[in-house]
Parts: C-alpha cells; sequence; structure tokens
C-alpha cells in the first residue's frame, strides 16, 4: 500500500510537470486573462509572434496584448482607401470631426493593419483594418500583461504651455532586442525620458534621462521629449536615432542608456525649426538602408543609413539662418501631409496622408517610388 501510494504520487508529480511545462510553453509571456483597463490608446507597436503593445499616455501603462493574429503572410495586399477617417467614423457611429486617427501599426506576421483612434471625449477605440474591413478589437476577456511607467507626471500636472504633461509620458513604442524601449517625459528633473522594459514583464524598468544640443535653439534641452525614434547598427554599435521637435536628428549609443544615467546624444543633424516630426521607420531597397520620416511642416525626409555611419561631426553651435538645416545630408521627397506612416512589408510602406482637397486617405505606396 505504500509502494503504491509513492507512485501515485511520483506520477502526479511527473503530470503536474507535464502539464505546467505544457501551459508555461502555451503562455511563455507571463499574461494573465482579463479585461485591460486602458484609458487612452497613444501609440502602437508589434513584437514577437504578432503581440501588441500599446502606450497609455493617460494611465502611464504598456499594454502587451495576445491578438491571436499569427496568420502568417509574406506578401500584405495592396492598400487604397479614400477618405478613411470618413470610413472609420461611419463604423463608430459618429462623424469624422469627432475622431483622431493616433496611430498606426502593421502587424509584420499577418499584414493587417491596426489602427489607434481617440475620441473627441477622449474615449479610446482599437481597430483593425484588412483590406476594406474595418472591425473593433476585441479587449474583453483577453491573454494580457500590463506594467505602470515609473516617475510619470501627475495626473494632474501641466506645463508652462498649460497642456497635460501626463499626455507626454508616452511618446513613442519600440519593441527591439527582448524589450519595449519608451520615450516621452517623467517627473524627475530632467524631464526628457527614455525607457527600457524586458519583455515578458518583470517589474525590472530601466530609465535615463537625455539631453541634447539643439542647434536651431542654440542651446542644450532636457526638457522636450524625443517625438519619434527608430534602433539602428550603425559601424557595428547600436544605436538610438531619435528626433525632437524642430527636428534635430541624434544618436545616442544604446549602452550608454544604462539605468539612472544621464546621457548627452549626438546631434548629427537639423532639418528645420518650426516642424515636429511624426512618425519614423526603416526601410531597405536594393544595397542601402534608410531612415525615413514623416513630418508636420515639412515633406517626408530620406536619409542614408550609410551617410549616418559616416557623418562624424557634431552640431554644437547654433544655425543662424531662419529656418536653414545643417548636419548630415537628407533628401525632401515629393510626398507632404503625412500624418503616419509603416511599413507594410518588403515592398511596400503604408501612408496616412491628407491630401491637398482635405481627404485623408490610406494607402500603400511601392518603395520604388521611394527609393
Amino acid at each position: 500500500m505504500k509502494k503504491f501510494s509513492l507512485l501515485f504520487v511520483a506520477a502526479s508529480f511527473t503530470l503536474f510537470l507535464l502539464v505546467s511545462g505544457k501551459y508555461k510553453d502555451k503562455n511563455p509571456y507571463g499574461f494573465e486573462l482579463g479585461t485591460p483597463q486602458i484609458l487612452s490608446v497613444t501609440s502602437l507597436t508589434f513584437g514577437p509572434e504578432g503581440i501588441l503593445f500599446i502606450g497609455d499616455s493617460k494611465g502611464a501603462s504598456i499594454f502587451a496584448i495576445d491578438t491571436k493574429d499569427k496568420v502568417s503572410a509574406d506578401k500584405a495586399p495592396a492598400v487604397q482607401l479614400k477618405n478613411i477617417d470618413q470610413t472609420i467614423a461611419a463604423y463608430l457611429g459618429t462623424e469624422a470631426k469627432n475622431i483622431s486617427i493616433k496611430d498606426l501599426a502593421v502587424n509584420p506576421v499577418s499584414k493587417k493593419i491596426y489602427c489607434a483612434i481617440q475620441a473627441m471625449d477622449g474615449t479610446p477605440a482599437l481597430l483593425t483594418i484588412d483590406g476594406d474591413k474595418i472591425q473593433a478589437v476585441n479587449l474583453k476577456e483577453v491573454m494580457f500583461s500590463v506594467v505602470a511607467i515609473e516617475n510619470a507626471p501627475a495626473a494632474d500636472a501641466k506645463n508652462q504651455r498649460g497642456r497635460p504633461m501626463r499626455e507626454m509620458s508616452i511618446s513613442d513604442l519600440l519593441y527591439a532586442d527582448n524589450s519595449i524601449m519608451v520615450s516621452g517625459i517623467s517627473n524627475q528633473e530632467f524631464g526628457s525620458t527614455f525607457r527600457k522594459i524586458p519583455f515578458p514583464f518583470s517589474g525590472k524598468q530601466d530609465h535615463s534621462s537625455l539631453e541634447i544640443y539643439h542647434a536651431a535653439h542654440g542651446k542644450y534641452e532636457t526638457a522636450s521629449p524625443i517625438q519619434t525614434f527608430t534602433v539602428a547598427t550603425l559601424g557595428g554599435k547600436k544605436y538610438l536615432v531619435a528626433s525632437y521637435t524642430c527636428t534635430p536628428l541624434v544618436l545616442f549609443p544604446m549602452d550608454q542608456l544604462q539605468p539612472g544615467k544621464h546621457v548627452k546624444g549626438r546631434t548629427i543633424g537639423e532639418f528645420g525649426a518650426g516642424n515636429n516630426p511624426i512618425d519614423m521607420i526603416s526601410f531597405k531597397a536594393g544595397d542601402e538602408s534608410y531612415l525615413v520620416m514623416a513630418n508636420s511642416s515639412r515633406p517626408i525626409m530620406r536619409v542614408k543609413y550609410s551617410k549616418i555611419e559616416n557623418y562624424a561631426g557634431s552640431l554644437t553651435e547654433p544655425i543662424k539662418e531662419s529656418y536653414g538645416t545643417a548636419g548630415v545630408e537628407f533628401t525632401n521627397l515629393p510626398v507632404v501631409n503625412v500624418l503616419q506612416m509603416d511599413k507594410l512589408d518588403d515592398a511596400n510602406i503604408l501612408v496616412l496622408q491628407r491630401r491637398a482637397s482635405g481627404d485623408l486617405d490610406l494607402y500603400s505606396a511601392p518603395s520604388e517610388r521611394w527609393f
């Protein structure tokens, strides 16, 4: 009887290990089933296996959502959706003037488009666009995890212009090197902050304060956040490639962005004052890799990474000419009023553009037009 009991216990323990191991393999990211309490959908980016990361500035949190959108597609269908704001508004039962499109992200696995919407009353919505079909993303009883942003501005804090500072706690997101990278501001003395949060979320959160020389302003700055960024390998070393309001382009060595450190970036370009960089992607065409950036008051800008790699200078003196440019060479493309963009597939770029007519169109641009 004793022998049987021991065998039973051993068999049960073995079964437990097998079952728990199998479950762990199915849920390697520490997700739990529930309904995430998302207060705003500010920024979107994708990680492994179709996992969607949502930046919630109002809630000062990052959510990781298992979209279950994992059917692989090498090539995306062409996109040509005119007056996309009107189409989305009609789907939501309102008018285009009552919504804004905050961000777009393409699932690199399925090539399906995800769209972050905010209503005038602050209500967020998350939609998918698949061909001409628009559908709300189910965020009830899903597998997810969440991490709160440390040292975020208080919910009622405002800057000198009266703008809520919490809105700037997350300005951009990117998944790279098994981490979610976050730009924004904090409640610390040097407000401009870069955060690197390992994924799966474990409670660990590294953040560095940033400083740049802004040649258009003629001074060093620590308050304004990065507006958009990406990560690139230059000369065998990884860099954060970032742009700020009034369009300085700045490099930060990733190995210097250590927990609690104050890091000075190297300003390699000034692409024009009176402008706000909106979105940034990397794209490879032929033998060249490019940085592509959309702007509020200037055309799409294209920069060869080889030019960035070979540029050894640093801008440390003011630009004397109003709206002048300096530093690394760049090309203005004949494409203006682009509000969002993302890599659709290896041959196409997804573009959200306000046309001269006032129409807001979503379309795919073959890369051969831009490179």
